[in-house]
């Protein structure tokens, strides 16, 4: 018989809530007996070669977001002191608000004198990591009564762990949608899967939530003299793309 190969390629996402699971090619601990692993020895050489993906949408598990203060003076050192005591003003913000050392990280700072002009201008920022993204909100009304000039660039993202957890589940996804096209493909052929010739993937990806700077601001105007702000932080999403190359027999 003729070596064949058969290439097919799957874009399905599919959501790990709603996924149920398919019993791979691979065999990877089910147990069975018919579970398929190296071609036979007398392969003829013939291949379906399949590529799929697999997405997992969860709610973010963590938050980032950029706050500072600006100053403008006659001179540098007026400058650099009204941010000293502005930034100082901001970090007794933070500790009231629990949020510890480690995950208040200074940022840019920069005192200038535009061209063209005898005065100066300054400004100081920090990047805050926050453990629970539902604070966001209340963090961003809390420093901007404490005089915060920029509140910003605020990022809903996971874990370390919940990354590496959603990581393997989102190969396994890929992998399960890669065997049922495989199933498919030669079901349609009229052929029979015998083993699994080669298995890649690509880095997993991970998508975090953003919100733009003039979103946050909007949201941060509105709430003078209004409930607090509230900020959707939507899903974050961990996605994979596998090849897998299987063997058939007439």
């Amino acid at each position: 018989m003729d070596r064949r190969r058969f290439l097919a390629a799957s874009g399905v996402g599919v959501a790990i809530a709603s996924a149920g699971c398919i019993e791979g090619v691979l065999g990877a601990g089910n147990g069975d007996d018919d579970s398929l692993g190296a071609p036979p020895e007398d392969d003829p050489g013939n291949e379906i070669e399949v590529r799929a993906d697999g997405v997992v949408e969860v709610e973010p598990d963590e938050a980032t977001l950029t706050v500072g203060v600006e100053a403008s003076g006659e001179s540098a050192d007026e400058v650099s002191d009204e941010l000293a005591a502005d930034a100082e003003t901001l970090r007794e913000t933070f500790d009231e608000l629990g949020i510890p050392e480690d995950d208040v990280e200074s940022g840019r700072y920069d005192v200038r004198q535009p061209r063209n002009s005898t005065r100066y201008e300054g400004s100081h920022s920090f990047r805050l990591r926050l453990d629970d993204p539902d604070r966001v909100g209340e963090v961003i009304d809390a420093v901007a009564a404490a005089g915060a000039d920029d509140v910003g660039r605020v990022r809903f993202g996971l874990t370390d762990e919940t990354r590496e957890e959603l990581r393997e589940r989102a190969l396994d996804e890929a992998f399960a949608n890669a065997d049922a096209e495989a199933e498919h493909v030669a079901a349609n052929r009229g052929v029979e899967l015998t083993g699994t010739r080669s298995v890649s993937t690509t880095d997993v990806d991970v998508s975090p939530v953003r919100v733009s700077h003039d979103d946050v601001v909007a949201e941060a105007d509105d709430a003078d003299g209004a409930p607090p702000t509230e900020i959707d932080e939507g899903l974050a999403t961990v996605s994979a793309s596998v090849t897998v190359t299987y063997s058939f027999a007439d």
